[in-house]
């Protein structure tokens, strides 16, 4: 196992995908604070990445076993059939956004630190995707996350946390009792090199989902990932 922790990753403000998505412009009446709070963000801002490049040392029917560690998901066994490495991962807007946004009391300008700390959060996500194809030319990948299907329940993120070690000294991220993450701007999962087009919305049937990439496919299931006799 390869740990490797990403703490150097540059962060700059978006200001017009800002004020388009909070619906001011920088010139009204609250353009001012926006902008003082903008600034603080990028000063403090320290997004980062805990990731680890894992051997995959066993597979069975409904789960996986990587780095020792048993990770219970029949679609992950199919998903990781002809593979054998993996990069469990999280990554973060960092605490130090997520504590300066603590002490904002206005609920306003908390929403505005929420869309500013959603910015530190997609900037470690691209800077870690680009890393990883650097070091290791992966091409095409994909990625599972706890929670986002049944099949592998967000209480296994204690199982991928176990996998990356103190995630919570290496880049602050750490699990409540109901296994979500603290900051709350925080991605976990595992990705891995595929030449599928898999995506976890295509086997969820939640409606109205915010989030959704990609039509749910009902039979889909059945037809790629069910085991045989089941």
């Amino acid at each position: 196992m390869k740990r490797v922790v990403l703490d150097q990753i540059p962060f700059r403000v978006d200001r017009n995908l800002l004020f388009k998505r909070i619906h001011l412009q920088p010139d009204d009446e609250d353009g001012a604070r926006v902008m003082e709070m903008i600034k603080e963000a990028e000063e403090i801002g320290r997004p980062k990445v805990v990731y680890t490049l894992s051997s995959i040392n066993d597979k069975q029917d409904d789960h996986v076993i990587i780095d020792g560690v048993r990770l219970s998901s029949r679609i992950m066994r199919v998903n990781f059939a002809d593979i054998n490495r993996v990069f469990p991962y999280v990554a973060t807007c960092g605490r130090e956004l997520h504590e300066w946004a603590e002490g904002i009391e206005d609920m306003l300008e908390q929403y505005w630190a929420a869309v500013i700390m959603e910015q530190a959060h997609t900037a470690a996500q691209k800077y870690f995707y680009e890393h990883l194809e650097n070091e290791y030319r992966l091409g095409k990948f994909r990625s599972m996350h706890p929670g986002s299907l049944e099949d592998w329940p967000i209480s296994q993120q204690r199982e991928l946390f176990q996998i990356l070690g103190d995630v919570r000294k290496s880049v602050g991220v750490e699990l409540t009792e109901s296994c979500l993450m603290l900051p709350i701007k925080s991605t976990s999962g595992i990705l891995f090199q595929t030449e599928s087009d898999f995506v976890s919305c295509r086997l969820c049937p939640r409606e109205g989902c915010p989030n959704r990439r990609a039509e749910y496919r009902p039979g889909l299931y059945a037809e790629k990932y069910q085991a045989a006799g089941n």
